[in-house]
């Protein structure tokens, strides 16, 4: 055991707790064989629908040795984002990631705290922080770190908290002590499989990214969404919760205490005929500083009246 790279680990570990970090795990920057193979196959069978991005700096993706040039350790953080409330039963839904501040602003900038706290602590440490923005296989590296497990429904789950929170990663040039990857625990259970409305978990650990609703309603540009997918979208107009609301797991997920995931004074108030007058100038108000703004206004609306009673 090396005690001065097991003495860095916890000091980093107790930096992550006193930045807002729920979780923190480390593992070894190095070539991801197995999920490179896996990202192949799936780039192949086009599983990424018009997400042409996905299909971007394969080896930068797959290797943070070349994101990250001399990397030698990835640092997992992860961020609860559960709510204490939810919207009112009969307005469209909005993904609960997306209640509040755009969790790439909010994270972003305790990434960069947390690399400034890492130069003053161990001297010049050369790092990235990446936040679901770069090419960075963030559920490989939260597994290969201890986080959790890559569940069926391919979002990453821990025995302790569930799945609702966000992944970051800290890549750096520093050798550290470096947890055990985590077993997986969905057993036999398939409830998130069976719940899916559009059948995008394919089978387990398997996810057909275009034809999930998260995709059609937030990443598919079209002004129209297919006729055929029209009652199956169980009235979510941004992102979709469905596969984690039912897994198990989420029964130990514990309300978020970031003040900047809060939403915005009334907005879980917003009732179906609200949400179907919302105005541009509305919109940005709401959603300022918000990831709803990915979709745009028009976008916004089109979810809407797709997922309308009428």
């Amino acid at each position: 055991m090396d005690l001065k790279l097991h003495t860095r680990s916890a000091w980093i570990k107790a930096k992550a707790d006193e930045l807002g970090f729920m979780d923190c795990g480390i593992a070894k920057a190095e070539f991801l064989a197995e999920e490179a193979d896996f990202l192949e196959d799936w780039l192949r069978l086009e599983k990424q629908g018009s997400m042409d991005y996905m299909a971007n700096h394969f080896d930068l993706r797959t290797d943070p040795t070349k994101l990250v040039p001399g990397a030698k350790s990835v640092i997992v953080l992860t961020m609860n984002y559960f709510p204490s409330a939810q919207q009112r039963s009969d307005a469209p839904k909005l993904s609960k990631y997306a209640y509040g501040k755009d969790y790439h602003k909010v994270i972003k900038k305790r990434l960069k705290s947390f690399l400034g706290a890492l130069n003053e602590q161990f001297g010049e440490v050369y790092g990235r922080g990446f936040v679901d923005s770069a090419p960075v296989m963030e559920k490989a590296w939260a597994r290969r770190s201890g986080v959790g497990w890559m569940g069926k429904h391919t979002n990453v789950l821990s025995k302790k908290v569930g799945s609702f929170f966000f992944l970051a990663v800290l890549v750096v040039d520093i050798p550290l002590a470096y947890d055990e990857p985590t077993t997986d625990h969905c057993g036999s259970c398939t409830a998130c499989i069976d719940a899916c409305p559009t059948n995008a978990i394919e089978e387990p650990y398997k996810l057909d990214a275009s034809k999930c609703i998260s995709y059609y309603t937030i990443e598919l540009k079209a002004t129209d969404l297919p006729s055929e997918m029209k009652e199956r979208f169980e009235r979510w107009m941004f992102g979709c919760d469905i596969c984690q609301d039912v897994c198990p797991w989420n029964r130990f997920s514990k309300p978020h205490q970031v003040d900047a995931f809060e939403p915005k004074d009334g907005l879980l108030e917003l009732s179906e005929e609200e949400w179907r007058e919302l105005t541009k100038e509305q919109f940005d108000e709401l959603f300022a500083g918000s990831a709803v703004k990915r979709t745009k206004y028009k976008g916004l609306m089109r979810n809407i009246r797709f997922v309308g009673l009428d």
